[in-house]
């Protein structure tokens, strides 16, 4: 007997991803260029001391290298983030939190923690998710993402992170496995 398929998606919680990545206000430029293109994000939020400052997207690296001069290369998070944190709740219809992000002119929205006095991001919705929904023939294609993902352990990310590491060193040294045991 097969498993039914999962309910598809209806509320921003069903949909976002938790976990946010995040930077200081002195990461360079390039290492938040390379973060974004690494981990594949529409933006990252600038955070120090535990508060959200602001946020940068592939727009504001993009906007940052078209006015020139060659500083974006060395220039740091502080000098292109956007103020503020573009949020929304958890429970609110997905085709909601779509038109907000159009009406703010961005492609993510963040779900803020506020604890101590400290207000954090905890969780983010992009266009990538809204896309990935619109495209899901149900919501089996879709159990990575929400508040009822299962989630990886710490331990089993970097396990990963370090063996695909192994591997593109192996690629171009023409090594094999054995070498690395």
């Amino acid at each position: 007997m097969s498993e039914p398929n999962a309910p598809s998606p209806r509320l921003v919680r069903d949909l976002m991803t938790v976990g946010v990545a995040t930077c200081s206000p002195d990461t360079p430029v390039i290492d938040v260029a390379r973060l974004i293109l690494e981990d594949g994000l529409e933006e990252i939020v600038v955070v120090e001391e535990g508060n959200a400052l602001g946020v940068i997207g592939q727009d504001d690296l993009v906007r940052a290298y078209a006015r020139g001069n060659g500083s974006v290369k060395t220039g740091l998070a502080r000098e292109i983030m956007r103020e503020g944190v573009p949020q929304v709740p958890p429970d609110i219809p997905l085709e909601a939190a779509a038109q907000i992000m159009r009406d703010l002119g961005v492609r993510a929205l963040f779900l803020m923690h506020h604890a101590s006095g400290i207000e954090y991001p905890a969780a983010v919705i992009t266009y990538r998710h809204l896309l990935r929904h619109l495209a899901a023939n149900d919501g089996n294609d879709l159990r990575d993402l929400g508040i009822k993902a299962e989630r990886r352990l710490p331990l089993q990310a970097f396990i990963e992170k370090r063996d695909a590491a192994r591997k593109a060193v192996q690629k171009r040294k023409g090594s094999t496995s054995e070498d690395y045991r």
